[in-house]
């Protein structure tokens, strides 16, 4: 892959997490994507999503403002280096989905995992050797550790 199209995908990437975790961010879209949520996995098959209690909105609440701040940083400065710690960040997510996809069966899981899972390997595509990428103007310049292709003779 060129590392003009991997910054696409890191930019796609960026996107998909705003459409999907922005609702997470604030007190007052929380429980209507909670509900909406709950409702979604009625629709496939699963059982209403557990009630919030307070302490359960403030981590949730954190998840997204971390994930708003880190997707805008991407968009407005894609990089390898950001790129491929968000492909590492995106295998940990898949891993927590699957655990609780396997305690609790809920099928709106699925949903979720299997394009964070396709997000992290796109992250985690080789990159052409060559051409530095950088993260904006001068700044988070990639070294030779973070190709993910090199020649070999």
């Amino acid at each position: 892959m060129h590392t003009s199209t991997y910054q696409r995908v890191v930019q796609a990437s960026a996107l998909y997490d705003l459409v999907v975790t922005a609702a997470l961010a604030t007190p007052w879209s929380l429980p209507f994507a909670h509900d909406l949520m709950s409702h979604l996995n009625v629709q496939l098959g699963g059982a209403p999503l557990p009630e919030f209690a307070p302490f359960h909105m403030f981590i949730a609440g954190l998840l997204g403002s971390i994930v708003v701040v880190w997707s805008l940083l991407r968009l407005r400065a894609p990089s390898l280096l950001l790129g491929r710690h968000d492909g590492a960040a995106r295998f940990l997510f898949s891993g927590w989905m699957a655990w609780t996809l396997a305690q609790t069966g809920a099928p709106l899981l699925w949903l979720l995992l299997v394009p964070e899972f396709l997000w992290g390997m796109a992250q985690w595509w080789p990159v052409e050797p060559g051409g530095a990428v950088q993260a904006g103007p001068g700044r988070l310049q990639t070294s030779s550790p973070l190709r993910s292709t090199s020649r070999t003779r």
